[in-house]
């Protein structure tokens, strides 16, 4: 009956791998629960436990945006008001962070440093922490930022770099804010500009910007560490999905083929030298 449930799930309704290996999770752990109040359920429990989850793709294709799209998104946000400014550089360090959501929105003011070398410290999946550079035009804005949104704070305050504001008292932006704000400038940036997807997500610019730095010659080791990646082979869906860069590549690799324009040697073989 499980199986079946699961079969649809994935059939019928479309369900991505790690939807149905979550429901078989919480159905594992119910009836787990069941199987030590009541022993006769524990036959049940083997039962399911020899149902296999299903393996994601680990080259899926990924989304990503071009870089005309993430100039128009940028051009969208009225800057002449406050709003507008916060809802730039939320998308500005989305970009320049490759960071998650969650994380950007975790962030406090004194978890970015603005000395000679520029950075943010992120707190990730697993309360691991990782430091990642911000550029020079990226801190340009947050300087900006700070004068609207945080005026005669210091760095090493304690508050939440983004933040929503109700009645007089501040809690962290949530990142259902974040998405409807996105979502707003997306649909008015792709009437100007058709490279802009559809559906455009905060974790759309990750993906974004960890895309146009492989395109751009950066090492996907390096690319690897500042996404917070455990593994390498998590970042190879990159490369994976790039096809422009491999065509790029075999052009290259063709034109500079020493053995392109030689000529052809003819070759005897024996097969006694061989032997």
């Amino acid at each position: 009956m499980v199986n079946s449930d699961l079969d649809w799930l994935s059939a019928e309704k479309n369900a991505a791998p790690a939807t149905r290996n979550n429901k078989l999770a919480a159905i594992r752990a119910f009836i787990s629960y069941a199987a030590a109040c009541r022993p006769e359920y524990i036959s049940i429990a083997s039962g399911l436990a020899a149902i296999g989850i299903q393996k994601n793709d680990r080259f899926a294709k990924v989304d990503y945006m071009s870089e005309e799209a993430v100039k128009a998104l940028l051009a969208e946000p009225d800057t002449r008001m406050g709003i507008g400014v916060r809802d730039q550089f939320l998308m500005i360090f989305l970009y320049d962070t490759r960071a998650r959501i969650q994380e950007v929105l975790d962030v406090k003011i004194c978890d970015v440093k603005v000395d000679k070398t520029p950075t943010v410290t992120l707190h990730g999946k697993g309360k691991k922490t990782r430091i990642v550079p911000l550029m020079k035009d990226t801190v340009k804005h947050l300087q900006n930022y700070m004068k609207v949104f945080h005026p005669g704070k210091t760095w090493m305050s304690s508050e939440w770099l983004f933040y929503v504001e109700r009645k007089g008292i501040r809690n962290a932006m949530c990142d259902d804010t974040a998405r409807l704000r996105i979502r707003k400038y997306a649909a008015s940036a792709r009437e100007k500009c058709l490279d802009v997807p559809l559906n455009v997500h905060p974790h759309l610019w990750r993906h974004t910007r960890a895309m146009h730095l492989y395109q751009h010659g950066m090492d996907l080791a390096l690319i690897s560490q500042w996404l917070g990646h455990k593994q390498l082979e998590t970042t190879l869906i990159y490369a994976h999905t790039d096809t422009e860069a491999k065509r790029k590549a075999i052009t290259e690799a063709m034109a500079s083929d020493p053995f392109l324009e030689a000529e052809p040697v003819n070759y005897t073989v024996s097969d006694e030298e061989i032997l």
